[in-house]
């Protein structure tokens, strides 16, 4: 192995220090900028939670946690009246916030860190009776930590089939939960050691549209607070659990593990914020498919094309996305379901280039049947770009052949909403709006976004919990 994978920060191990920065950490050490977005990030993922509640796989989830639960759960979820046991609650929330790929990203990580960290803060601190400060400060430190040990991985992780939300989250959601629960930095340092024996999330969905993703980050806060839990109750753990022999980066890559850095880990705790680079996504699909998205959208847009006018299609996308978003090609040229849609390259650029636009109605059963569409994306082939900045970004660039001959072409080097590129806070809330309007009145939505937005401000934990949930 590379000598980057060698424990040490001050010659103690990688969960040591990160135990010590979560235990640590208080709310007046964090920039009020940074408590601000996150409180919108959260408004975001509620936002997301609440729409789901419209589709079919929210209700399948529910009846099986219903049934989870056995009728003694006690604790509420959001967007729905049902209440559930507090670790089936976990999972079906990251499960709604999660399960139309709506949610936030870290681009470094390639992680959706705030649909598995937040559930876990919820449920855990509504469950200890703590205040929406510390609740807050908790979900700032998990999404620290999440993001940086996603980036040690330099998108490795999903080269290997490992989906890293579902996987890492679940080391972070380890951190929310133990630092909820009062455990020490020895305590937080075993919290990780025992979840490295629960981490999982496999990225075979992406073979035939499964739903499995969707239940990925739930998963994590629910094996977190676990291990956060046997760790309270003096469960040991291993301690190189990231840089052990068989730590996660070794187990987990295999031999990408020599390109990792581990110095990603610890750098910057406490004086860069990563949820500051945290992106929003404007579209409800992988983030890997927006910048050709919005490519084929502007070039339909600025030359007034038109389906019958288009030979061919060419969507120039980094070399390391291909795996998710351009193979099997057969069905990502005809998706199968929304999920295969979603994960397309092919239907989300003949879908930008025939209607202008992707959101959650090109995602329903009668768009998914268009044969002008699903014929536009039969035309549209994929090739590496060779100048492709990822993971800092996630380019991408549609080249449009006309029965003419002529060649029309658009880049978007920094994709919409990435860190340099960012979703204002103003459009997170505009956001939140339209999807809250799937499920909801304005004047709910407005009450969820208050509440919301004054998380950290003098209230309870759970009765934020209480004023997510539907009313009866």
């Amino acid at each position: 192995m590379s000598n980057s994978l060698t424990p040490s920060v001050n010659g103690t191990t990688i969960a040591a220090t990160l135990a010590t920065f979560v235990a640590d950490l208080t709310p007046n050490q964090i920039p009020a900028a940074v408590l601000e977005r996150a409180r919108h990030l959260i408004l975001d993922a509620v936002g997301i939670a609440h729409a789901s509640t419209h589709f079919d796989f929210a209700h399948r989830s529910l009846s099986a946690m219903t049934e989870l639960s056995a009728g003694a759960g006690d604790t509420p979820v959001i967007g729905l009246v049902a209440k559930l046991s507090l670790r089936d609650a976990m999972l079906m929330n990251g499960i709604l916030i999660h399960g139309l790929d709506y949610d936030d990203t870290h681009a470094a990580g390639v992680i959706h860190a705030t649909s598995s960290t937040f559930p876990c803060a919820l449920g855990a601190a509504a469950r200890a009776g703590l205040d929406v400060d510390t609740l807050l400060c908790a979900y700032v430190a998990g999404m620290e930590v999440g993001t940086r040990l996603a980036s040690v991985a330099r998108g490795g992780f999903h080269q290997v089939g490992f989906h890293p939300t579902g996987m890492i989250g679940t080391f972070a959601c380890a951190l929310v939960a133990g630092r909820l629960f009062g455990l020490n930095a020895q305590q937080l340092s075993m919290a990780q050691g025992i979840a490295l024996s629960m981490a999982s999330g496999s990225l075979e969905f992406l073979q035939d549209g499964a739903w499995t993703k969707r239940m990925h980050p739930g998963w994590a806060a629910v094996a977190g607070f676990t291990a956060a839990t046997l760790a309270r109750h003096g469960f040991k753990g291993p301690r190189a659990t990231y840089e052990g022999r068989f730590g996660v980066f070794n187990s987990y890559l295999g031999p990408l593990a020599k390109d990792c850095d581990l110095g990603l880990a610890t750098a910057g705790l406490g004086e860069v914020w990563e949820l500051a680079k945290v992106t929003v996504k404007p579209l409800p699909a992988c983030h890997f498919t927006h910048a050709c998205a919005d490519a084929a959208a502007i070039l339909r847009e600025r030359h007034g094309l038109h389906v019958a006018d288009i030979a061919s299609v060419r969507s120039l996308v980094p070399a390391e996305v291909v795996k998710t978003v351009c193979e099997p090609v057969a069905t990502k040229k005809r998706p199968q379901n929304s999920y295969d849609a979603q994960f397309s390259i092919p239907y989300a650029v003949a879908t930008a280039l025939a209607k202008g636009r992707f959101g959650l109605a090109e995602l329903d059963d009668a768009a998914l049947r268009d044969e002008q569409v699903l014929a536009l994306a039969a035309k549209v082939e994929y090739e590496i770009d060779p100048d492709s900045p990822f993971p800092t970004y996630y380019s991408g660039e549609v080249v449009v052949t006309l029965n003419d001959g002529r060649e029309l072409r658009h880049r978007e080097h920094i994709n919409r909403g990435a860190a340099d590129r960012p979703i204002s806070n103003a459009d997170v809330e505009r956001k939140f709006f339209e999807n809250m309007q799937l499920v909801t009145s304005t004047a709910r939505a407005a009450q969820v976004r208050d509440l919301v937005l004054a998380i950290g401000r003098d209230s309870a934990a759970v009765d934020v919990q209480r004023g997510l949930a539907a009313r009866g």
